[in-house]
């Protein structure tokens, strides 16, 4: 004869138990991210500058937000099929002796490798730098807009 086992719907199973702790070990997983740029920036490799990167059909337009940064600090070159944005913030050199707790400000050099499509043009390229925000307009070359093809009829 078969003997039952009573069933408590709050009881801990060894499977319910296993679950919690892979479903704790993935959290803990993909928290540590946050964890690695905490502990860059502290050692000075934090600043990265946030950049957006539209295209449009004769253009390809790239934002960079580079506050406290002097744009004759910051370098940009096409090589190799891609934007290559780099330059160095520097530390203000007032330092105060009492009540300093934390910098938050981080400095040190920084680079950027933006890959751009085939069609633009290296030579169409203008950049403007106005209240912390770079803005970069690389143009297409003309025989790389898309053309409509016209379908014969048999």
């Amino acid at each position: 004869m078969l003997s039952l086992i009573p069933w408590r719907r709050n009881r801990p199973t060894e499977v319910s138990t296993l679950q919690h702790q892979v479903n704790r070990l993935f959290e803990d997983f993909f928290a540590l991210p946050d964890l690695w740029r905490d502990l860059d920036r502290e050692r000075g490799m934090g600043f990265m500058p946030a950049v957006d990167v539209r295209e449009t059909e004769k253009e390809v337009l790239v934002d960079a937000e580079l506050p406290g940064i002097d744009p004759t600090e910051v370098e940009l070159h096409i090589e190799s099929g891609a934007l290559h944005l780099c330059g160095e913030r520097r530390r203000e050199e007032e330092q105060k002796a009492d009540g300093v707790c934390r910098v938050e400000r981080y400095h040190g050099r920084f680079e950027r490798y933006l890959p751009l499509p085939d069609s633009i043009d290296a030579n169409d390229v203008n950049a403007e730098y106005k209240n912390g925000v770079l803005k970069v307009r690389i143009g297409k070359r003309p025989d790389a807009a898309p053309r409509k093809i016209a379908i014969a009829a048999a």
